[in-house]
């Protein structure tokens, strides 16, 4: 139904041109002060954005994003002490 999204976090030099980042996929957020932009694009023309962003003049570095792969559902362990602080 949905398909598989992967991030990248784009380093760039130049934050106008950086605005035509959309081009390769979803752009989700852009610094301007730290001069990197967060982007989404589906899994499967992935490799091909890629290339094809490295090749710009501005981009300095790609990082793929491990947010999909870092745990978001939280167990509880301690057992809960708040009963006996009653009035």
């Amino acid at each position: 139904m949905f398909a598989e999204r992967t991030g990248y976090i784009v380093w760039f030099s130049d934050s106008k041109a950086a605005r035509g980042l959309d081009k390769y996929g979803t752009l989700h957020y852009l610094s301007r002060k730290m001069q990197y932009a967060v982007m989404y694009m589906n899994a499967d023309v992935a490799d091909d954005a890629i290339r094809n962003l490295q090749r710009l003049p501005f981009v300095r570095k790609i990082e793929r994003s491990y947010r999909n792969e870092i745990k978001t559902e939280y167990e509880k362990n301690v057992p809960d002490k708040t009963r006996f602080y009653g009035l």
